[in-house]
């Protein structure tokens, strides 16, 4: 006579708590997966916008502001602000972080968008050491750029 007995499996066990604690963590990592990947796109987007590509031109052909942050200067962080586009028209109002071997700001732009021109209002730095505020279109207020 065989008197050895047979146990549960370790999931036979604790299935009772196990699955929903299971789904409860896999239903929070999906969701955390989905928000990066919505912000990753979300600044995708402005990164790759006229308003931002058009900034940082500027401020790389500013000597001024090439001084006081070295070259070359590159964004340094996640852009805010919204940026919005609707048929041949949008509006931009952002602010964008950027450096240099010698120092960070931030970068504002705020513009509107009619047919294929884009028309800046305002396009400033503020070094992030002295709050310096320096106007990067300086007399081309109300600049146009055609794209």
């Amino acid at each position: 006579m065989d008197n050895s007995i047979q146990q549960k499996s370790w999931f036979s066990r604790n299935w009772g708590w196990a699955v929903p604690l299971g789904g409860c963590l896999t239903i929070i990592i999906l969701f955390f997966i989905f928000l990066g990947s919505a912000i990753f796109g979300i600044s995708k987007m402005i990164t790759a916008s006229s308003p931002h590509q058009d900034a940082l031109i500027k401020v790389n052909e500013d000597d001024y502001i090439i001084d006081i942050l070295g070259e070359p200067i590159e964004t340094d962080g996640i852009v805010n602000g919204k940026l919005l586009y609707e048929n041949n028209t949008g509006s931009a109002d952002i602010s964008i972080p950027i450096k240099g071997p010698k120092g960070e700001a931030q970068l504002y732009v705020v513009g509107t968008k009619q047919n294929e021109l884009w028309t800046y209002t305002e396009m400033y730095v503020i070094i992030n050491e002295t709050d310096e505020q320096i106007d990067v279109l300086g007399y081309e207020q109300n600049s146009q750029i055609e794209q």
